[in-house]
């Protein structure tokens, strides 16, 4: 079960709750992030990079964690990763593993020896260094495609080199298949980093205080952030396009890392964005956050709480896109029902705030605000008298055709 893929469906449990709790949706948490984003230059990918621009992504983010704590140089993605290669068939799978396991270990010695979260140390190293440790963790972002979506795995280099002539394959020629833009890109958004307000965050900042990659082990879910850094959960991102980067997924992304740190781990009191293409940083206390978000029926310990409730309740299926069979639908339906906020009399039926007094008639909504946002909810099935919520419906079970069926054409469908 995933935090990520439980927000990619409208209908998972998972995003069925957040949507409802997060009752004034993204933009206002949009509207101040654009406020707070301030930049001259962005820097974009060079034309070699295409559609390796998410693999950059996660090299820059592994290697700006490093900065800050050195405490895992191979994060925890990769060596899953590393070591899936090794179930796949013939040589090449074998091949893959053995060479991925030196490079975690050429990795891990890379990084301690250029000790990188030294403070005494600026976040970038010599060219030379940090061209080399570029290529080392976009090789590793290769690896831990095979741990998030195995099915593209197969599209990446390493597994094409490997595949084509597994004894060819080694540590040396691996380092050798980042192209030059690709290394480039890594290092250049490093540069920026070390100009801006990620240097100075870093420097008022001590390695045993930042955990890089948190994860929630507690919880009945799959998520890891980026990193957290004395109480300021941050979150990286590389898109070249950071104005429009604060949707509502990621709005209910941080939510959701928030919301697993039940046990207070890491006693998180601000949430917070790095732009590496920008170099912006941009924050909110816990409480502006979840103000912003319209999170204002229940306080955090509550929040966290239901949600923990929520996770447990679905058996391990919150992020599910449809459910296996109509008594499961029917458990889901009940459960999201049960832990619903409730407007008691006298309080706004959005924000469940106590409503304000009136000389005139009574009011039904705290704001103008809540009103407007009454018709979007209800509209959803996220309010008591709206449509039945959409959620999770059992499989359609497709048929299996008779044994003398006869096939005269087949039409491609996408989706």
């Amino acid at each position: 079960m995933s935090l990520v893929d439980g927000l990619r469906s409208p209908q998972s449990p998972l995003r069925r709750f957040l949507d409802r709790e997060l009752s004034a949706g993204a933009k206002p948490l949009r509207d101040s992030y654009r406020a707070q984003h301030r930049a001259e230059h962005v820097l974009l990918p060079p034309p070699g990079v295409g559609t390796e621009a998410g693999t950059v992504g996660t090299a820059i983010d592994q290697r700006l964690r490093l900065a800050f704590t050195a405490a895992a140089p191979v994060d925890d993605a990769s060596l899953i990763g590393i070591e899936r290669t090794g179930r796949i068939g013939g040589g090449a799978g074998l091949r893959m593993r053995a060479v991925g396991n030196e490079l975690a270990l050429r990795l891990t010695e890379t990084v301690h020896r250029l000790d990188l979260d030294n403070r005494d140390l600026a976040i970038d190293g010599g060219q030379d260094e940090e061209e080399h440790l570029a290529r080392m963790l976009i090789a590793a972002a290769w690896y831990q495609v095979l741990a998030r979506t195995p099915i593209g795995f197969a599209f990446t280099p390493l597994a094409n080199a490997a595949l084509e002539d597994p004894d060819a394959f080694t540590l040396s020629s691996l380092l050798e298949l980042p192209g030059r833009d690709l290394v480039a890109d890594v290092t250049a958004q490093l540069h920026k980093a070390a100009q801006g307000p990620l240097s100075a965050l870093r420097a008022r900042t001590r390695p045993e205080d930042c955990v890089g990659g948190p994860t929630f082990p507690a919880a009945q879910i799959t998520a890891d952030a980026d990193l957290v850094v004395d109480g300021l959960l941050l979150d990286f991102k590389s898109t070249r396009h950071p104005l429009a980067e604060m949707s509502q997924r990621t709005a209910w992304q941080l939510t959701g890392y928030l919301l697993l740190d039940a046990a207070d781990q890491y006693r998180i009191d601000t949430v917070g964005l790095y732009l590496t293409r920008s170099g912006v940083l941009t924050s909110w206390p816990v409480d502006d956050f979840l103000t912003l978000l319209g999170a204002c029926r229940r306080n955090l310990t509550d929040l966290r709480g239901v949600f923990a409730e929520l996770l447990i309740g679905c058996r391990g299926r919150a992020d599910a896109r449809y459910c296996d069979t109509e008594e499961e639908a029917e458990h889901v339906r009940r459960l999201l029902e049960r832990l619903a906020p409730v407007a008691e009399p006298g309080c706004c039926p959005v924000c469940t705030q106590t409503l304000p007094r009136s000389s005139r008639r009574p009011r039904k909504f705290c704001t103008t605000w809540c009103r407007d946002r009454e018709k979007v909810l209800r509209r959803r099935g996220l309010l008591p008298g709206g449509p039945t919520p959409l959620i999770p419906a059992p499989r359609k079970q497709h048929l299996d055709l008779p044994d003398d069926a006869e096939i005269l054409s087949l039409t491609t469908r996408s989706r």
